[in-house]
């Protein structure tokens, strides 16, 4: 099994650019409150988004900021992949599904990398909740990752069979998308 080394209490600053250059993603990673606490500034997208995870790299939260001082969307899980939304409305669709995944940001594949430590040739099938930020659809899709050598890995959409392959650093935060996101 993989092991990645510990994130410094002191968090991670990282910052990506679209493969173009034209727009940014700022990214602050911080240990708060006994929790890991992951905020992003996505430029292209013009959203903000703050995932609050468990110290075992589980998602708790998952807040999406557009044009208001409140969420937009806010999802949050029992820790038992029970999913439900800020007003108490229990997302049933959702139910059973692990982790976040954003198309506009590189940063929420790092939650299960992190979490799985996979050894290298190994892979595993996680359910994901899908955000789409324009219209704040949040859907279930089935993904695999694929820890193909030190710092590359694959994430496969099982339902469609696209995949993308990308670098990591040495605390499995994504370095470079090919086409998609690089980091500065």
């Amino acid at each position: 099994m993989s092991s990645l080394p510990a994130v410094s209490s002191d968090g991670l600053d990282v910052v990506w650019e679209t493969w173009d250059g034209a727009f940014t993603e700022e990214l602050s990673l911080r240990w708060e409150n006994e929790a890991w606490t992951a905020s992003g500034q996505v430029g292209r997208e013009r959203v903000q988004y703050v995932l609050r995870l468990a110290p075992t790299w589980r998602v708790r939260q998952f807040l999406l900021f557009r044009d208001l001082d409140d969420p937009d969307l806010w999802l949050a899980t029992d820790g038992h992949n029970r999913w439900g939304e800020i007003n108490g409305a229990h997302r049933t669709e959702l139910d059973g599904c692990v982790d976040i995944e954003l198309s506009c940001s590189p940063f929420p594949v790092t939650v299960p990398i992190r979490r799985l430590a996979l050894a290298i040739g190994h892979g595993a099938e996680l359910p994901v909740v899908t955000v789409d930020v324009e219209t704040l659809a949040a859907e279930p899709a089935n993904r695999r990752f694929e820890h193909l050598t030190e710092h590359r890995w694959r994430v496969t959409d099982l339902g469609s069979g696209g995949s993308v392959e990308f670098d990591v650093d040495e605390h499995g935060v994504v370095v470079d998308q090919p086409g998609r996101f690089r980091r500065r």
